[in-house]
């Protein structure tokens, strides 16, 4: 009996191996990204956040069998909970944020882009009054450098994750976002495009999410 079962669950592990497929993604992002599959990190931003402009974009591959839930979780650089950068400086600012992707199986045929069809959800708004980036001593939640911040939702990125009440992903040009450090290293798929939260400068923590059928 006890081999019976070992038998059973090699044939279902070698019938999984067997129906996984290797995907190959690129993603650019301002200013850094995790990628998940089905709830399990598969790559993460080489450069760190805290680097000054840390725009750069990163080419991996993973394996995984459809269907599957794509994950991205994509930060703008912020200071503290003001949403500010270069803060003291007279480059004090609201920092923008933007990010692509694109993956291909191995044949290089598209499976998934980042478009206006994704689900996102922003986690982290700051300022919430944008004259804040004028404030010469801008304090965390006093007067117009106040902020809102909410919880990644449990079990977010896997399959049986409920986001109808999420909204679209914002679609934005390169003329929006300027994008740059590294983007021009790839050649984007015509259907790819430069997504974020509504708002780029305010949105610095977006959850987004789609399914690969």
């Amino acid at each position: 009996m006890i081999r019976a079962i070992l038998t059973a669950v090699a044939f279902a592990l070698s019938t999984t191996a067997l129906s996984a497929e290797t995907f190959l993604t690129d993603v650019w992002a301002d200013n850094w990204f995790e990628l998940r599959v089905n709830g399990v990190q598969v790559a993460e931003d080489s450069v760190p956040i805290t680097t000054e402009r840390s725009f750069n974009a990163e080419s991996f591959e993973f394996d995984a069998e459809r269907p599957f839930v794509v994950g991205l979780v994509a930060k703008d650089f912020k200071e503290n909970d003001t949403g500010l950068e270069y803060i003291g400086s007279r480059r004090q600012q609201m920092g923008d944020g933007g990010v692509i992707l694109q993956i291909k199986d191995a044949s290089g045929t598209d499976v998934l882009v980042s478009d206006a069809d994704w689900q996102c959800l922003v986690i982290h708004t700051a300022p919430l009054d944008k004259s804040c980036e004028g404030v010469s001593n801008p304090v965390v939640g006093e007067g117009a450098c106040t902020f809102e911040t909410l919880d990644a939702p449990a079990g977010w990125d896997l399959a049986d994750f409920d986001a109808s009440d999420w909204d679209q992903g914002t679609v934005f040009s390169a003329d929006e976002v300027s994008p740059k450090g590294g983007y021009d290293d790839i050649r984007w798929t015509d259907a790819a495009k430069l997504i974020w939260g509504p708002d780029l400068e305010q949105s610095n923590t977006v959850l987004c999410r789609a399914t690969v059928e």
